[in-house]
């Protein structure tokens, strides 16, 4: 059986909200040691224990306040026996970045998304793509000239990605999007889509081009304005 410490990575590693509680002190002779842990979600425990039934449900109880608030807090949580009190740390579902295409520009974004925070899902045909999971998605689609870019873009769609970018200008990717059109989807939806996709920072290498969009979609992220690249390129 996976240690606690063992599945909260596994967690973590697959984008799940989560919050971890540790019992930090004791008073009196309450069942549980210090140390003890137990892995939430906001609905449910995953592993571990605090040591005993009462402290897990008061625990469990707090779970979703906790992550709700994004902020370690300290809970006392009190049996006949005596009290615990216990460290409740959240930790909030990395956002998913789905990357289309395994071209330069598209591995070097699957190198260094995890270093900014994502996590980063290579889809080199659709039969690849993963279902959706918690967090926020982003997508970026970094082959132009792919036979089933517009089917991979309505396949990711429903899922209301955060943003959604194509690689290329729009005189490369502006007949993907009149398909769309013909297609059905709104407008609104279509005026999401950035493309070309990146911060203007002059990239010309793949290297320098993923750098640009991951930029970009940091600025996203954290809700910065940054200066993107012009729809008229």
């Amino acid at each position: 059986m996976p240690s606690v410490e063992e599945e909260l990575a596994r967690r973590l590693a697959t984008g799940e909200e989560v919050v971890l509680a540790t019992v930090v002190k004791l008073d009196g002779e309450p069942p549980s040691q210090a140390g003890a842990k137990l892995l939430m979600s906001r609905h449910a425990p995953l592993a571990g224990t605090l040591g005993c039934s009462e402290f897990d449900s008061a625990a469990l109880a707090d779970s979703a306040s906790i992550a709700e608030s994004a902020s370690p807090q300290l809970r006392t949580y009190r049996h006949d026996l005596g009290s615990i009190e216990v460290y409740l740390e959240p930790y909030a579902a990395a956002p998913t970045l789905l990357v289309f295409a395994a071209t330069p520009v598209g591995r070097a974004l699957v190198r260094w998304a995890e270093e900014v925070g994502f996590r980063p899902v290579l889809v080199e045909k659709l039969s690849d793509l993963p279902p959706p999971t918690a967090g926020e998605l982003y997508v970026v689609h970094t082959n132009h000239d792919a036979e089933d870019l517009v089917g991979a873009l309505e396949a990711v769609l429903p899922r209301d990605p955060r943003f959604i970018g194509l690689v290329g200008s729009r005189r490369h990717t502006g007949h993907h999007l009149e398909v769309l059109r013909a297609r059905g989807v709104s407008e609104e939806v279509i005026g999401r889509i950035q493309s070309p996709v990146g911060l203007d920072i002059g990239a010309r290498t793949a290297q320098e081009i993923a750098l640009s969009i991951l930029a970009g979609l940091v600025a996203v992220r954290r809700r910065a304005q940054g200066g993107w690249k012009s729809t008229n390129g």
